[in-house]
């Protein structure tokens, strides 16, 4: 006995000593850990050096180069007044260095428009980063929010299942001094374990939910918490407010929108390839060379100093390659407009669905919770009746189903409502900004 006392008091203790997981807790550590949204992060900085001043044409090129030249052999020179020399083995060394730079004056605007383009995909890349913390964020709120009604499911079926053992002490008792029958004691005990199985259903399906938002917290499986179970909802004005703003708030629209800029961007930088270009170019350099020929009448060359040029270009003619993509840059904007208009009327569509199916089951929780409420009150009606011999046990056992059936369904329908306010918070661009 004192055995099993230390055990349920080890049991209660643990129980008692897991950590709460908030809302607040579960987001912060999806952020930090989740894998996808570190890749996505990883991306996104990639995005940021490629839109970087150092990734475009507005600063100048600069290098430096230098060479060593020995030239060696034999050497026989003649004159015209017909004196020649042979000199065996003889060397000419020749000796360079030079420091270039090159910059584009005017480039027909394309270093701008490129420059900006690089900024726009960058933009573009925040907003696919922000759509893959919104699917993960409504991912794990799904699976969060199931855990938390199956946590609650949990608490009704063992209550159930409290009351059935007692019903069926009770039956027990009564059969033992003859005021009740076999066939209710067996009834008794099939509803007993009927509760029983239930319950450890529900026991294993919570355990099962719990390794699934463990996992896309990316934390151990068998990290043990437990979660918040009441839930709140937006108000309805700020429903209404997100649903009038949110195809233009929507995170794919957005996305869709910086694609029409980009393809726009693309087409005038292809365009201002056709203007002329400038460029500067400006060097320093020294030379030196050292001929061993005796007969040279220069044996040591030196020289250094800066010389600067402008080259312009004028494009007339690059066999149609322009031609070819100015074509197609225009086809890819009519492509992004049609994309952009397509979608445009699907998020809409998705948004109303969402919206009103948020506000139908807001609606039907209400039901749902009257209709329980009146198992309740009936149920204790039942009981007291039960207690004082006034009803049977079918009797009892049938107020007690249509109670647990009336509690499962508020808590199922509580939940689902909230399931489906998240979903119109993501398609509406508000469920970063909400959690």
């Amino acid at each position: 006995m004192r055995k099993l006392t230390y055990i349920l008091l080890i049991f209660f203790n643990i129980s008692y000593a897991q950590d709460i997981l908030t809302t607040e807790m579960a987001v912060k550590l999806t952020l930090e850990n989740n894998l996808d949204i570190k890749v996505s992060e990883n991306i996104l900085e990639i995005s940021k050096n490629n839109s970087s001043i150092l990734n475009s044409d507005y600063l100048p090129n600069i290098s430096a180069t230098s060479g060593i030249t020995r030239n060696q052999g034999d050497v026989e020179v003649k004159t015209n007044q017909g004196i020649s020399a042979k000199i065996d083995d003889t060397y000419n060394d020749e000796n360079f260095g030079s420091v270039n730079i090159v910059y584009n004056l005017i480039d027909g605007r394309g270093r701008r428009y490129n420059y900006k383009k690089s900024k726009e995909l960058f933009n573009r890349t925040e907003l696919e980063v922000k759509e893959i913390i919104e699917n993960t964020l409504l991912q794990l709120f799904t699976v969060y929010f199931d855990f938390a009604r199956l946590t609650k499911e949990k608490k009704i079926l063992k209550n159930t299942l409290d009351i059935s053992v007692e019903r069926l002490d009770r039956v027990k008792t009564k059969y033992k001094f003859g005021q009740s029958t076999s066939l209710e004691v067996s009834s008794a005990e099939v509803d007993k374990n009927t509760d029983s199985l239930n319950y450890l259903n529900i026991i294993k399906v919570l355990s099962n939910t719990k390794r699934d938002l463990n996992l896309i917290m990316n934390v151990d499986l068998e990290t043990d918490f437990k979660v918040v179970e009441d839930i709140d909802f937006i108000n309805e004005i700020e429903a209404e407010k997100f649903f009038n703003l949110g195809v233009n708030n929507n995170t794919l629209f957005q996305i869709l929108n910086k694609d029409v800029e980009i393809s726009d961007l693309e087409l005038k930088a292809i365009k201002s390839t056709y203007l002329p270009t400038v460029q500067l170019r400006g060097s320093y350099g020294w030379n030196e060379t050292i001929d061993e020929i005796a007969y040279n009448p220069v044996n040591e060359f030196y020289s250094k100093g800066i010389s600067t040029g402008l080259n312009i270009s004028i494009p007339i003619f690059d066999g149609g390659k322009r031609i070819t993509a100015t074509k197609n840059a225009r086809l890819n904007l009519e492509n992004s407009l049609i994309q952009k208009n397509k979608n445009e009327l699907e998020i809409g569509k998705n948004l109303r669905n969402a919206y009103e199916t948020y506000k139908n089951n807001l609606f039907l929780l209400q039901i749902q919770e009257k209709s329980f409420q009146t198992s309740k009150l009936s149920f204790s009606k039942f009981e007291e009746k039960y207690s004082l011999g006034l009803v049977s046990s079918l009797e009892f056992r049938q107020a007690q189903t249509n109670l647990l059936r009336a509690e499962l369904l508020f808590n199922s329908s509580m939940f689902e409502t909230k399931i489906s306010e998240l979903i119109f918070l993501k398609l509406s661009g508000e469920i970063v900004s909400n959690y």
